[in-house]
């Protein structure tokens, strides 16, 4: 999740308008030197604020240092800076110290989190984290590339490092040390449902002494910041509070303090004292809804949070976790006029959103860069090449409007042509780049019709691990339209995809499991994929739980069983004693799953109903109609009628 710049200020009331207002007028000698002077000394003054900084959250503590070291470097920088009395194109650096200063206000809001932070929450929220320092790093070293030295006139020596600055930010890469795996498998076991060790009072001590929540000064001082981080606005379910909250009264118990009641839910209106009632609430920010949409599994949710998430790369819903069928999303207009009902009712009027101050001239400059890279696609310069897709890359991950701008400005033609480029590199990024310039709706037409679908399954088959598993992803997020599900199985792209599932690295089999899964949604691509042999690495990753595969396994397998040929390859005795055992003690939704396939299989040749039988399958699925899901209730039963049907035969 990235920083919102625009709305980071720094720590003496400075913010983002003043630059603007300074940026636009700027035709004053005079005037240009004053605003040059602030900005430097805001600069500087935020460098030095954070070096004083000391006590980070140990989670974050290693790349915390590792960011102000860096930022470190460029104080010799902007002393020679301030100590220049004129330049030769003030617009240029005018614009340049803008850009620089909006990355360190960025650093700053990061580096002040890592300080006073929940702990939980930043273990817990680690990965995102992670990736926030490293979105900081690639903005920091796109600002610093552009700098205009010769203008600034800083000496050869300050250059140099300025230089050598970009170099490390270019090596930086996301790291998890080992400290952190060894916590964030500690975390997974104590926020787990299912996993009888969540109580274990050594887990428990374990993670209070890595987190250094040991003592009742620690406890008190993450409880303001649980409370903190929860009053304030942002994407925090209920289900992840809850989790803290849990998470906290167990460090607690362990030191004999009394449980923390924090309340997070309904959100109340301080001016009137009115309830919101739960519903009107978007389950991402639990603020109520402007707009409220529909996704695939029903929950309802508000349309720019929603899409935010869709837009950070996930295929689930938020709420329960589900994987979803599609990304589209379906106005809730009966909700929507019940909450405009109800504030009228009640006199409410509903919060406006806040706008973020985006300055004019940073989308015109955004789509100067753009610009700029697509003609550098065509450079005959291979290293020019190289580094134009790589920063494409990075921008079409940022925000729906970078991508956007990327189509708009006549990219996808190009990077289709670079997927069959002989250097590995540049295909890589090419097919990365398209990835998530997929993710907008117009540019998976217009990825189609440029035909790269052939040269993404050729990269899928012969192309390094990491653009295997991104085409795979690719082929995944194109496949949500109906055309191309057929364009992908006529090319030949399930063979490949079927390889990466069985013989891939885990997150190589996740991409591959979502894309087959959404290509047997089309009857001729069921026939291929048991043709390629899908159902034996499927049937591996029922027995494999440490991959957390099996709803997924489990819901390809039923859309297979519905073919023939499919029914043929899974009905072995095996495989139905393996779906009873999910049916006895799996999750609710590997039940569901499970129930689903039996019922599908046993519909069509009773002998795999006398099989379950022979496993015990009958009081399993009478405890399914007491407490299992609606879904797998109603399967359960429709179970348990066709058993009464064999009988009677």
């Amino acid at each position: 999740m990235d920083v919102d710049i625009e709305e980071a200020t720094g720590g003496d009331g400075e913010n983002i308008e003043e630059v603007i207002n300074a940026e636009e007028s700027i035709d004053d000698e005079e005037r240009v030197g004053d605003v040059k002077d602030d900005l430097v000394s805001k600069i500087k003054t935020n460098i030095e604020f954070l070096d004083q900084i000391s006590d980070y959250r140990r989670t974050q503590l290693k790349e915390c240092f590792n960011l102000v070291r860096r930022l470190k470097i460029l104080i010799p920088f902007m002393d020679e800076i301030r100590g220049s009395d004129e330049f030769p194109s003030p617009e240029c650096c005018m614009h340049f110290l803008y850009r620089l200063r909006k990355v360190i206000l960025a650093a700053r809001k990061l580096l002040e989190t890592c300080n006073n932070g929940s702990k939980i929450f930043l273990a817990l929220d680690s990965e995102t984290i992670m990736s926030r320092f490293h979105t900081i790093y690639e903005k920091l070293n796109r600002v610093l590339v552009k700098t205009p030295f010769d203008e600034l006139r800083v000496s050869d020596g300050v250059k140099d490092e300025v230089i050598s600055l970009c170099k490390q930010l270019k090596r930086a890469r996301r790291r998890t040390d080992t400290q952190d795996i060894e916590l964030a498998v500690d975390m997974m076991v104590v926020f787990s449902k299912t996993d009888p060790r969540n109580a274990d009072s050594a887990i428990i001590e374990r993670l209070a002494k890595k987190l250094e929540l040991q003592t009742m000064d620690d406890l008190k001082m993450e409880t303001i910041a649980i409370e903190t981080l929860i009053q304030e606005k942002g994407g925090l379910s209920i289900e992840t509070k809850q989790h803290i909250v849990q998470l906290l009264n167990k460090f607690k118990k362990l030191q004999g303090v009394e449980a923390t009641v924090i309340h997070y839910e309904p959100v109340i209106n301080k001016s009137t004292s009115l309830i919101l009632p739960h519903e009107f609430l978007c389950p991402i920010t639990l603020e109520i809804m402007h707009d409220p949409v529909i996704i695939a599994t029903g929950q309802t949710y508000e349309k720019e949070s929603i899409e935010k998430w869709f837009d950070a790369g996930h295929k689930t819903c938020p709420k329960t976790g589900q994987t979803l069928d599609h990304l589209s999303l379906a106005p809730n207009f009966a909700l929507k006029n019940i909450i405009l009902q109800w504030c009228e009712k009640n006199n409410f009027k509903i919060p406006e959103k806040e706008m973020s101050l985006q300055p004019e001239n940073d989308s015109e400059e955004q789509k100067d860069e753009v610009t700029l890279l697509v003609e550098a696609l065509s450079s005959s310069q291979l290293e020019e090449q190289r580094e134009s897709v790589k920063q494409m890359r990075l921008l079409a991950r940022e925000n729906p409007e970078n991508r956007v701008l990327i189509a708009n400005a006549g990219a996808i033609p190009l990077l289709a042509k670079l997927l069959s480029y002989p250097d590995s590199g540049i295909q890589e990024n090419a097919v990365t780049t398209l990835l998530n310039l997929s993710i907008d709706e117009t540019n998976k037409k217009l990825i189609s019709n440029e035909g790269a679908i052939p040269d993404i399954i050729e990269i899928l088959q012969n192309g390094n691990r990491e653009a295997r598993e991104n085409s795979a992803a690719a082929l995944f997020s194109l496949s949500m339209l109906d055309e191309n599900k057929v364009t992908i199985g006529l090319s030949n792209g399930i063979p490949p995809l079927v390889e990466l599932l069985q013989h891939g690295t885990s997150r190589g089999k996740k991409d591959a499991l979502t894309a087959l899964f959404n290509l047997s949604l089309n009857s001729a691509n069921k026939g291929r994929a048991i043709d390629a042999g899908i159902v034996q690495p499927l049937l591996q990753l029922l027995k494999d739980t440490n991959l957390g595969m099996i709803d997924e396994a489990l819901s390809i397998l039923l859309l297979l069983v519905s073919h023939p040929e499919g029914r043929q390859a899974i009905g072995q005795l095996s495989f139905i004693e393996t779906l009873v055992e999910f049916i006895r003690q799996g999750t609710p939704k590997n039940k569901e799953c499970a129930a689903s396939v039996l019922l599908e299989l046993g519909s069509n040749n009773s002998s795999f109903i006398l099989a379950a039988l022979q496993f015990g399958v009958y009081e399993y699925l009478v405890e399914i109609t007491r407490s299992g899901t609606n879904r797998a209730q109603r399967k359960a039963n429709a179970l348990i009628q066709l058993i009464s049907k064999s009988e009677q035969i």
